[in-house]
């Protein structure tokens, strides 16, 4: 079976965004800014075309990988559905995570401890729009 990759002649793959959509744009950035620390990367308005986007992270491309999120003018809230799963970031100590999300806000719906079955140990976040954000014990 031959994998992909490799694109032809242009070196590797590489993964760069993920795309939410939101019901509030500003309220989304404030969240992934000043709850979960991430930088507002940039944004673009797209009147004509009815939307906007913001990209927020750790870090740019190439090095890192961003979200993307989208507001639809006029549209406030989406039903998530039952395939999309979590988005996963790395903190060297989840708990004290835990508690600076809880302390600025955010919503912890599963506290830290170890996955079930092993020893990693895990907890749960939801943002404004309902996506579960997990956080992953790595050491920095």
């Amino acid at each position: 079976m031959r994998t992909l990759c490799k694109a032809e002649h242009n070196g590797p793959m590489r993964f760069l965004h993920t795309m939410l959509r939101v019901g509030d744009l500003q309220r989304s950035v404030d969240f992934y800014t000043r709850v979960l620390g991430m930088k507002l990367l940039r944004t673009t308005e797209r009147p004509e075309q009815k939307y906007s986007l913001a990209f927020v992270g750790y870090g740019t491309n190439p090095d890192h990988a961003e979200l993307e999120l989208t507001y639809n003018h006029g549209v406030s809230s989406y039903e998530l559905g039952t395939a999309y799963g979590h988005i996963a970031l790395g903190v060297p100590d989840v708990a004290g995570a835990c508690e600076r999300i809880r302390a600025a806000g955010g919503r912890i719906t599963r506290e830290a401890g170890p996955v079930q079955g092993g020893s990693t140990i895990i907890a749960f976040v939801q943002d404004p729009d309902g996506y579960k954000i997990e956080l992953i014990q790595r050491d920095a």
